[in-house]
């Protein structure tokens, strides 16, 4: 009798729980049909209405202003955002991941010294103008393809992510290759690296969001419209709509379709997460078990 009652409370227990995690699941869902759905009503249903998650008076004009007038535009400045994200990624995985596994070597010399000077660029900076002195006049980043991803292309808190990650592997895998022979980046490459699988794929998809999203570093290096990144190039398609609406722009030079102010900022956000969705389910569960890492110490 007891087995029955305790087998129909965990039945119970996960009948709550499943019906929590789905209305949970709804409410995260809910913000996105929202914006679907305002992308997809007309500008004047919304000035009426206001936000619905079904489309008000269903219309295309949002999406035809942004395609239309800039289709081949927005292909390109897609283009550049895929070549970034990919470039930047990869190579910022091959920096962090090596600059990670010298320092959870213990026998580094002056491996915590080093710790300390990436420690201490999280907590103190030169400021913006500095930076972009160095970045311009030194580095030559002006109006450079090089400006979108080496600015972004280390990270200190991913470095110690993946440093807490290369200290959790047993050192007797390190010994044992050190007397088979074996230097320190034969190591890196064929032990360290694929032992690290889950935390590379977090990592990577960290800095992959991060060139995704960026458009700060197209606003201070690029002037050159060939270069512009997805995001950047969107955000000046918003600036120049809001501009219009606000009558710093004459009507006339819309054309015959209305502009639909409120609207494209849904429409500009659904073009922009749209490939990021489809990616995250893949390396979710990835993602989850590589943050944990290192979370829990026996």
């Amino acid at each position: 009798m007891m087995g029955k009652n305790r087998l129909l409370g965990d039945r119970l227990v996960i009948g709550v729980a499943y019906v929590f995690i789905g209305l949970f699941a709804l409410v995260c869902l809910y913000p996105l049909l929202l914006t679907l759905s305002v992308s997809f009503s007309s500008e004047q249903a919304i000035a009426r209405n206001g936000y619905s998650i079904f489309p008000l008076s269903p219309s295309v004009d949002t999406y035809k202003y942004i395609f239309v007038n800039s289709g081949m535009k927005i292909l390109k400045s897609y283009g550049v955002t895929i070549f970034v994200t990919v470039v930047g990624t990869v190579g910022a995985l091959l920096i962090t991941s090596m600059i990670a596994f010298s320092l959870s070597i213990k026998k580094l010399r002056y491996r915590n010294v080093l710790a300390f000077i990436c420690n201490f660029t999280i907590i103190f900076s030169a400021g913006l103008i500095p930076w972009y002195i160095v970045s311009v006049n030194y580095y030559g980043l002006k109006n450079s393809i090089l400006a979108l991803i080496l600015p972004s292309i280390f990270s200190v808190w991913n470095m110690f992510l993946l440093r807490t990650y290369f200290a959790s592997v047993s050192p007797s895998l390190y010994e044992a290759a050190e007397i088979d022979g074996a230097n320190y980046f034969t190591i890196y490459v064929r032990v360290a690296l694929p032992l690290s699988k889950t935390a590379l794929l977090t990592v990577g998809l960290m800095y992959a969001l991060q060139y995704w999203n960026d458009w700060w570093n197209a606003l201070i290096f690029i002037n050159d419209r060939d270069l512009f990144p997805l995001q950047y190039y969107l955000y000046n398609i918003l600036s120049n709509v809001n501009a219009i609406s606000s009558g710093r722009i004459p009507s006339g030079a819309s054309g015959n379709i209305t502009l639909p102010a409120e609207t494209v900022k849904m429409a500009i956000t659904v073009i922009t997460i749209g490939p990021i969705i489809f990616l995250f389910p893949y390396i979710q569960k990835y993602f989850v078990h590589g943050i944990m890492t290192g979370a829990v110490k026996e």
